[in-house]
């Protein structure tokens, strides 16, 4: 009885091992995206097209009348483009060509950007009325936690 091993699958093997590594090492982080608004806002939940009308700057108001104040972080920053693509279902650029053309149209403004979530949550807390994105709860104090529904 002979033991046959072929090594080149055992080195095919190896590189693929490898491979698998590097993908996960290098792939980009997932972040718990959740929303938050200010008090004011008073919305235990948003539907994912609600959420999608806010952020392409269609939905104006809260129920209660209040304006909407939007606020997102760059659209560089990883937390963002896991936003859109999560929370929104939207590619960061489809986001920022909405917003382009509402602002070159005069029809509209784009939401606020800030440099940071701590200035994001501070903004939100301030704002009447404001809603934007985080991905860690234990930080935030003193704002609304919407609940996204498919």
């Amino acid at each position: 009885m002979s033991f046959y091993v072929n090594y080149k699958d055992e080195i095919i093997k190896a590189i693929f091992f490898k491979i698998a590594v590097v993908i996960l090492l290098f792939s980009p982080q997932v972040y718990a995206i959740n929303i938050i608004s200010n008090i004011t806002a008073d919305t235990p939940s948003l539907s994912v097209t609600q959420l999608r009308r806010i952020y392409s700057m269609r939905q104006l108001h809260w129920q209660n009348g209040t304006p909407i104040v939007v606020y997102v972080l760059a659209s560089n920053n990883p937390l963002h483009q896991q936003f859109c693509k999560q929370q929104l279902r939207l590619f960061p650029y489809q986001l920022d060509r909405i917003w382009n053309k509402l602002t070159f149209s005069g029809y509209g403004v784009a939401p606020i950007e800030v440099a940071t979530q701590q200035e994001l949550i501070k903004a939100i807390k301030l704002t009447k009325g404001a809603i934007g994105y985080v991905d860690n709860l234990s930080e935030v104090k003193d704002v609304n936690v919407i609940k996204i529904d498919d």
